[in-house]
């Protein structure tokens, strides 16, 4: 395999990453702004449908511009507040109940204390 040849794929497997990043940010936002799943699957289908149109582009300079007219407008449509599940970092549940300091001890037999 020669210098050029071993460019090209590796530019093409770059470019393959990039644009299967930037599928699944994008339909991962598309539920931030479809508020039912059946609003949210004919998004799907509609943003799945953006996708395939453009699969048969060959020319490695023509889908860098496509990548990044993707990421532009993905940038500029995103949910400026997207959901987050309440127990992930930033959610309304994230250390809701942190780990109790050192030297506190929880008892977890809930009443069922020895008599002694």
């Amino acid at each position: 395999m020669s210098v050029a040849a071993a460019g090209y794929l590796a530019r093409r497997a770059a470019q393959k990453e990039r644009v299967r990043i930037l599928y699944r940010r994008a339909l991962k936002d598309t539920l931030n702004w479809a508020v039912h799943r059946h609003l949210f699957y004919e998004d799907a289908d509609l943003l799945r449908a953006r996708f395939e149109n453009n699969k048969h582009v060959e020319d490695p300079d023509t889908i860098d511009r496509m990548i990044a007219d993707g990421e532009a407008q993905y940038n500029k449509w995103r949910h400026p507040d997207p959901y987050i599940v309440p127990w992930a970092p930033g959610g309304s549940k994230f250390t809701r109940n942190p780990t109790p300091p050192e030297g506190i001890e929880i008892v977890y037999n809930y009443g069922r204390e020895d008599n002694d």
